[in-house]
């Protein structure tokens, strides 16, 4: 699924930049030159940040565990 429409960027992309380390709205911002026109993307690029960011802190309480 598109979440920019603007710079033709998909959830998989914000997904895979999550996975490699990226951790910030900021850091997504600089890699994908996303909201920087309509802006109506940043909702849907903050909520996959956060779900992926919480399933990552999931899955390194379940290996301390």
């Amino acid at each position: 699924m598109y979440v920019c429409l603007c710079n033709a960027i998909s959830d998989k992309a914000i997904k895979k930049s999550i996975a490699d380390g990226a951790t910030t709205m900021r850091e997504l911002y600089n890699e994908h030159d996303i909201g920087k026109q309509c802006g109506k993307c940043c909702k849907d690029v903050k909520g996959i940040l956060n779900e992926e960011l919480l399933k990552l802190a999931d899955e390194l309480l379940v290996k301390v565990a």
